[in-house]
């Protein structure tokens, strides 16, 4: 268990570090293109939505052939797009790169696939603490790689830093080795084929519920991650203000997560994703009405950095509660594509009204509103396992 947990959180913290900070890039790749911030937002409105899109697929390959052949071919997509987001000089190639490549690298380096391999190799009674303890660790890559990028963009220019994480993504294909499984590991479970799991699934109402939640988490935080950066640069404040709240959200999201992810052995789990969504509205609204100034924007970004990921242990831990692990990484897969589709409409949504009204204002009412929505959506889902008919011998 702990070979997994272990690579398991380096691979997070590597994919999920570098991206964390694609905001820092908006500025100095638009400036330096001549492009719009739509344009720059549109790509990683694509990326994420790629990745969405992709994690299903993904997640089903993992379950059926085992992460470490997803996470060799990820690692590889990765570092290749990351090298072409630097070359690229045209808007339809920076969103190839930076959004389709990379989004399909995500897919197969991030949650959905660790996840699964945890669920399989974990027992259920610290499967929640697991999930915690792993999403931390990636939210320490993003506190890491925040200052590490800001440097790299500053001493040797925003195309240089991008061929560095491209040579630093590659740490993903060592780490993989660790998450090789036995294959006994992917068969387990109940004999339910692949496409009789995804119609249990989307018949069930918590499954649903608890994607259409999943929905607004991905809004809030990529709209905030791509645009905090922009939005406070509009208000006069410098690029080290942004540097450091980015390094906040990412250093606070280390204790919000592995406290979720506690808390969610002792707790039902819908009720702490009703409380972290209720609270996001709550900072959110206080950050927008309050006076801005350095001390507001940090103690927003470690608030809202307690709050961003806690969402994904109970999330993924109700999901392997409900339905087992057999299809863990396919159906955690399918609950983040709504996540993706959120991210996807937080990411180009900022950039499109920012473009018609010259402010984010409607975009930050917008989260508010979709906070309380997916705390009254997360409330009624029930995390008790499905019941299956007993199959009767021959």
């Amino acid at each position: 268990m702990i070979q997994v947990l272990a690579c398991g959180a380096a691979i997070v913290t590597v994919s999920m570090g570098i991206r964390h900070g694609f905001g820092l890039w908006l500025a100095p790749v638009t400036m330096d293109r001549g492009w719009s911030r739509e344009t720059f937002a549109f790509a990683i409105a694509v990326q994420n939505l790629s990745w969405g899109i992709a994690g299903p697929i993904t997640g089903g390959l993992a379950d059926r052939f085992g992460a470490f052949r997803v996470l060799i071919v990820g690692g590889l997509l990765y570092a290749a797009g990351l090298i072409l987001m630097a070359l690229a000089d045209t808007g339809l190639a920076f969103t190839g790169s930076a959004g389709l490549l990379l989004g399909l690298a995500q897919s197969g380096t991030t949650y959905a696939v660790v996840y699964g391999v945890i669920a399989r190799q974990v027992a259920p009674e610290k499967r929640s603490w697991a999930m915690g303890v792993t999403a931390a660790a990636g939210s320490f890559g993003q506190f890491l790689m925040v200052p590490v990028e800001s440097g790299l963009i500053s001493h040797v220019g925003w195309q240089n830093a991008l061929f560095a994480l491209g040579c630093g993504a590659l740490a993903i294909l060592p780490l993989a080795f660790g998450l090789r499984e036995p294959p006994a590991a992917a068969a387990t479970g109940p004999q339910q084929s692949i496409g009789a799991a995804l119609k249990e699934a989307f018949a069930y109402p918590s499954f649903r519920l608890l994607t259409a939640g999943y929905f607004v988490c991905g809004f809030q935080v990529v709209f905030i991650g791509v645009h905090l950066p922009s939005y406070l640069k509009d208000h006069g404040l410098g690029p080290e203000v942004a540097t450091v709240a980015l390094m906040l959200v990412g250093l606070f999201n280390v204790f919000g997560t592995y406290v979720a992810g506690s808390l969610g052995q002792r707790m039902p789990k819908r009720q702490i994703l009703a409380a972290i969504y209720l609270l996001r509205s709550v900072v959110i609204t206080a950050f927008v009405l309050l006076p801005l100034s350095p001390l507001s924007v940090y103690v927003f970004a470690a608030t809202m950095g307690f709050l961003w990921l806690s969402t994904v242990p109970p999330t993924n831990a109700i999901v392997a509660q409900i339905f087992g692990v057999k299809y863990m990484s396919m159906l955690g897969g399918v609950v983040f594509f709504s996540h993706q589709i959120g991210s996807f409409l937080g990411a180009w949504l900022g950039g499109k009204l920012y473009g018609l009204t010259g402010s984010y204002d409607i975009v930050w009412w917008i989260c508010i509103a979709l906070g309380v929505v997916a705390a009254a959506l997360n409330l009624p889902v029930r995390e008790t396992a499905i019941a299956r008919p007993i199959a009767q011998p021959a």
